[in-house]
């Protein structure tokens, strides 16, 4: 098969996949509306029996693949993952999406650059879907931290008030937004069967780590389980979770430039090797057809991923 037909079947798998994720994607958003619409309408089918369609009211694809992987430790960590993004995807789905963008940049590196760099473009697109959930999740996490305040303020009003605590947390997730909302409701589902207030906040800090939820865990739990001035120390917490998440603006603007050089990093990489295949067609292949050539690229690899990390490293402030 020539390089133009590997091309072409690269850049196809590539395409159907990053395709039939948007139809799923479109589909979900779709189904999720007319629920929306049905329910505030009040015509939904309440009645409707149990189905095996996942949320949104669409076919789950993947599903001997998201059975096989879910009792495993693989797929019980990666299941924890996708559930603190948010996002409405299965551990089979996720995995075959990765599955079909490694087989598609695999062909498409063996073809552009050369056979050596097909195995290095899959790993980079494992490496790609995993540090798209981190993102998804920090994203998440960001957004949850900046609720907090408002949070703290509903849970003290409704202490204040004389609720029980777990009657404010069930009122503060009918108040809040997603994804506040969404955590809470499941701290409330898990409250309502029975589990502990302190093991179920612990669970959330676990989904959404950071400090200012540790805190807010801390606080509530020790109220709880101590007693003693939880209005106070809740409005107290409150101030300072509204002055942390200015603090955390103002620093993620400082080390924007950061960030974006870390990224800039290994796209000048590639961009080297392409230009120097298309001066001199086929370069890399002779390159990476010794051992010691192999060797060398593997080193220039290793020292792009070093500088990535480092440049990354310089940008990681704790507030």
């Amino acid at each position: 098969m020539g390089d133009l037909s590997l091309l072409a079947l690269g850049l196809t798998v590539l395409a159907l996949t990053c395709g039939v994720a948007g139809l799923r994607l479109y589909a979900s958003g779709r189904a999720s509306h007319r629920e929306l619409i049905d329910r505030l309408s009040g015509t939904g089918a309440s009645s409707a029996g149990p189905t095996r369609r996942g949320p949104g009211g669409r076919r789950r694809p993947f599903a001997g693949l998201d059975r096989r992987l879910r009792g495993t430790d693989f797929g019980r960590r990666l299941r924890l993952k996708l559930q603190s993004t948010g996002l409405d995807l299965s551990v089979g789905e996720y995995v075959g999406y990765v599955l079909g963008v490694v087989a598609g940049l695999w062909l498409i590196g063996s073809v552009v650059l050369a056979p050596f760099f097909g195995p290095v473009f899959g790993l980079v697109a494992i490496w790609g879907g995993n540090t798209f959930l981190s993102w998804q999740r920090a994203k998440r996490t960001d957004r949850f931290i900046g609720q907090l305040p408002e949070l703290a303020r509903l849970i003290a009003n409704g202490t204040a008030a004389g609720l029980a605590m777990r009657t404010a947390l069930s009122m503060a997730a009918e108040e809040m937004e997603e994804p506040a909302g969404a955590e809470l409701t499941i701290v409330a589902n898990q409250l309502a069967v029975g589990r502990s207030l302190e093991e179920a906040l612990s669970e959330l800090g676990e989904r959404l780590p950071s400090r200012e939820l540790t805190v807010l865990v801390s606080t509530l739990v020790l109220a709880n389980r101590a007693g003693g001035t939880i209005v106070a120390s809740l409005r107290n917490l409150t101030t300072t979770l509204e002055e942390r998440k200015e603090t955390r603006r103002e620093v993620r603007t400082m080390l924007a430039e950061i960030n974006a050089t870390a990224v800039t990093i290994p796209l000048l990489g590639l961009g080297a090797l392409l230009m120097i295949n298309s001066m001199s067609p086929g370069a890399l292949s002779r390159v990476t057809s010794s051992a010691g050539g192999q060797i060398a690229m593997l080193v220039s690899l290793a020292l792009y991923v070093v500088g990535f990390v480092v440049v990354r490293r310089f940008g990681r402030i704790d507030v």
